[in-house]
């Protein structure tokens, strides 16, 4: 056994690692946390201290038997999990977990850190290890704590006062406050008309275009920021082209050209943050999957004859510094492909916004420049390799000197009393913008003159004019949040910080609080429910802030400049008697955020939406006053919070009679699965083009023919003693007897089974069969109690069989336990609405059932 353990935190890490350090260390993964507070109430215990109870990650614990195992036979422990507060934590509990089971005795434990995954950052590591940082620890524990908190103590007052299984995060909620507040200013917005004026400039050499910028002797003004404008209609837009095209007389005459040269400066090497922007908008990546390419780039890639190296330096970080070593080889690359011309004489200097940005004091860069990506993009995937060419082009062009840009104006007089002007922007010197320019959310008319090279003018040229034309406009309302955006207003707020804006992302989707609509954040009504009662009752917790001064606070601890504790009293203290108090005065329908729209023409009664347990459905009728209720799910695309009356009414269209098809009314309607059509006792789902307000009979009993003849071609075989069939399924032939589903071997023909041989092939691979969620789960209770398929005495299955049985059950048994843990970690939600029992309020029991928080990823915190 190796005199030495090193311990990483991910498998392909502690491969790359163990190439370097040799014989003498035996280098192994935690695969990220090992463990986490327990899922019940009382795991952090505020009468205590804050006290916090611990449980080993069942997923991870064979992997931590494995480092308990090497860790008593080594003479020396290193913990070499990633450089930064979760990093840092996760060595801590490695190291408790140790002391607990007395491995660590008189041996050396200590903590090394490197920001990059290569033979030199490695060696330099293992030469300074160090103590664990305590400091960082309390503030992982203390972000922690407050999470499950939060969490746990207001989820439940969601669940009594919106809907069963939502759940309330510190991070996330101010996060989902922004998406919300969006979307009601879209919805708030109002277009006002402008227009423009633009004349087509026909120079010899060549035309182009001039926008108006006097009109009748006075500064002609497009403001959309301050809705300053001076023409709003057709007539008088019409009456100013009229009036110019008069005064111009077919030409416009040159009055002033001017010429005006700028620097522009590199953008600084990547941080998380920025790196997940820039990826978003010229990769198209999501945050998640710039993270997830990224972590395979850092952790190490085969590159030919050099073996696995780490291609980037760490990729959390919110430092924009470079060490020494990486700037000399990054002027070096530069003198070397761009001439020393593109070199400035001394590095360029970035200054970093984070006062935190020491956890990992490096960007995200190359973690050697001389690798172009020319050099290793044949090694690596097409994902891989297009964002390793995004942090190598950024941190190379941070290194060279500025752009210079010259841009021209010209002033063109059309008479006395009006003018048009004309810009262009061309590059002098192209600097750093021969390798990389960074990418923009939005363009502005600044942006449209870059790179338009106007003919050469000077005053007192005439030019022909060819025509002038007005153009009418809208102002646009502020755009919904991409991910870039998004994680650009996160760290503007500093609400979260650059280990966690993946994941609140996820969580928004996940939580179908939020939904992707053209790669934007659109709120879903649950989601603005959640967003609105938070905001009403717990004003604070979603304030920007205070959510900032918090993670201030937190980063505070991390630097050992506060104490963890009182931060936790201090929040504590005022958070649980505010929700006390809003568990009991809380109205539900005022939380749901339902709306009366008017009055059903037909009925006399009120018509409302509200939101219910399988999402938000329009109701006619009072439940005071009527007795009968009818309900109705809006469509998709429709909100609670924009549906009209009349949108409404249209939905209780529903179901509709088409007519008779083999003496049987045929019919459409919308269930908790979706939209069907239905013939008899026959159900048939529509598909995605088919409208339920549209569908015809021939199409409705198309489809429903369509399902009878699946049905009628489903048993392949099937035995008069026994229960199990031999059935067509989606994937292919499959063995069931109701319960359970068996494979049969794809070089066997399915129809030639014998009973026997379905028997045996049930025993050896039936797995519960699944029917919805319901009905998985009772499956799953019974696993254990099913009894092997009868096999004849005396025959040479028997045996065998019984042994396949004992193991299968066994393997089983395992799986049934791992399905409980993960039906705890995740409350369902059914995504099917099921207007006809909308849920109005929630039991205590079934809030007691569901009080169990998803243990987190790694750098995730639970919503």
């Amino acid at each position: 056994m190796a005199k030495n353990l090193l311990v990483v935190e991910s498998p392909a890490k502690a491969k790359t690692i163990n190439k370097y350090l040799g014989k003498d260390f035996t280098v192994l993964a935690s695969y990220g946390h090992v463990r986490d507070l327990v899922p019940k109430e009382g795991a952090v215990d505020p009468e205590r201290g804050f006290a916090m109870r611990y449980d080993l990650i069942e997923k991870n614990q064979k992997h931590v038997e494995a480092i308990a195992k090497a860790a008593k036979a080594a003479d020396n422990l290193f913990l070499a999990t990633d450089p930064d507060r979760e990093g840092e934590a996760i060595s801590w509990h490695i190291a408790e977990i140790l002391r607990e089971r007395n491995l660590v005795g008189d041996k050396p434990l200590q903590r090394v850190v490197f920001t990059e995954i290569t033979p030199r950052a490695i060696k330099e590591a293992m030469g300074h290890p160090r103590a664990i940082a305590t400091d960082l620890v309390d503030a992982q524990q203390a972000r922690r704590a407050l999470d499950y908190l939060v969490g746990f103590n207001l989820s439940p007052v969601l669940w009594r006062k919106v809907q069963a299984g939502l759940s309330a995060g510190r991070v996330q909620s101010p996060a989902l406050r922004m998406i919300v507040e969006r979307e009601e200013e879209i919805e708030a917005f109002k277009a006002h008309e402008y227009w423009s004026i633009e004349a087509e400039v026909a120079h010899p050499a060549q035309g182009f275009t001039a926008r108006l910028s006097k009109l009748d002797g006075k500064k002609f003004v497009n403001d959309t920021r301050n809705l300053e404008f001076s023409i709003t209609n057709g007539e008088d837009a019409e009456a100013a082209r009229a009036r110019i095209q008069q005064a111009a007389g077919g030409s416009l005459h040159v009055t002033d050209v001017g010429a005006k040269e700028r620097k522009r400066r590199p953008s600084p090497p990547f941080t998380t943050s920025t790196l997940q922007q820039e990826a978003a908008r010229k990769l198209g990546f999501t945050t998640r999957k710039t993270m997830q390419v990224a972590q395979k780039l850092y952790e190490g890639v085969a590159i030919g004859e050099e073996g696995t190296v780490g291609l980037i330096s760490y990729m959390r970080t919110d430092s924009v510094n470079l060490s020494a070593e990486a700037l000399a080889e990054i002027r070096d690359v530069i003198a070397r492909d761009f001439g020393t011309d593109s070199l400035p004489d001394k590095p360029n200097a970035y200054q970093t916004k984070s006062k935190n940005a020491q956890e990992a004091h490096e960007a995200v860069r190359p973690t050697s420049a001389l690798r172009t990506p020319a050099q290793v993009g044949r090694f690596l995937s097409d994902d891989e390799r297009r964002l390793y060419d995004l942090v190598w082009k950024r941190a190379v062009a941070s290194q060279m000197i500025p752009a210079t840009l010259n841009t021209v104006t010209v002033e063109l007089a059309a008479g006395s009393a009006h003018s048009f002007r004309a810009s262009g922007t061309t590059v002098v010197v192209a600097g750093f913008l021969a390798v990389y320019e960074e990418g923009k959310d939005q363009k502005n008319v600044d942006d449209e003159d870059e790179g338009r090279k106007l003919p050469l003018m000077k005053p007192g040229d005439t030019l022909p004019l060819d025509r002038i034309h007005a153009d009418q406009h809208f102002t646009q309302p502020p755009p919904r949040f991409t991910e870039a955006a998004l994680v650009k207003a996160l760290e503007e707020y500093g609400i979260g910080r650059p280990s966690t804006y993946a994941s609140i992302i996820q969580t928004l989707l996940f939580r179908k609080y939020a939904e992707m609509e053209s790669r934007s954040f659109r709120p879903t009504d649950v989601g603005r429910a959640v967003s609105n009662f938070l905001s009403s009752h717990f004003t604070r917790y979603v304030d920007y802030d205070f959510t900032a001064r918090l993670e201030d606070e937190l980063d505070a601890v991390s630097r050992g400049e506060e104490e963890w504790v009182p931060l936790m009293e201090k929040f504590w203290g005022p958070f649980k008697e505010l929700v006390d108090a809003k568990s009991e005065s809380v109205d539900r329908s005022e939380a749901t955020g339902a709306r009366e729209l008017g009055t059903d023409p037909k009925s006399g009664k009120p018509v409302s939406v509200r939101l219910g347990r399988y999402g938000p459905y329009a109701q006619i009728g009072d439940k005071d006053t009527d007795e009968k209720l009818e309900f109705a799910s809006l469509r998709p695309g429709q909100s609670m919070h924009t549906i009209t009356l009349a949108d409404a009414i249209e939905l209780f269209r529903l179901p509709r009679k088409l007519g008779l098809s083999n003496d049987e009314e045929v019919s459409v309607g919308i269930g908790r699965f979706g939209p069907f059509a239905k013939r008899g006792s026959v159900y048939a789902s529509l598909k995605k083009e088919d409208d339920p307000y549209t569908i015809d009979l021939a199409r409705a009993v198309f489809l429903v023919d369509e399902k009878e003849e699946i049905a009628r071609n489903r048993i392949i075989k099937e035995w008069a003693d026994s229960e199990i069939q031999v059935l067509n399924g989606r994937f292919g032939p499959y063995l069931s007897d109701g319960k359970f589903n068996g494979k049969i071997p794809k070089d066997r023909e399915p129809a030639s089974l014998t009973l026997e041989e379905a028997q045996q092939l049930m025993a050896e691979t039936g797995k519960p069969a699944r029917k919805g969620f319901g009905a998985k789960k009772a499956a799953a209770k019974k696993v254990i109690a099913k009894k092997a398929p009868a096999v004849k005495k005396g025959t040479a299955d028997a045996k065998p069989a019984k042994k396949t049985v004992k193991k299968t059950a066994a393997k089983k048994t395992v799986k049934k336990a791992a399905a409980k843990k993960v039906a705890a970690k995740k409350a369902y939600v059914s995504p099917h609405p099921e207007p006809a029992k909308p849920l109005l309020t929630a039991s205590s029991g079934e809030i007691g059932k569901k009080r169990i928080i998803k243990k987190p990823a790694r750098d995730e915190a639970p919503f």
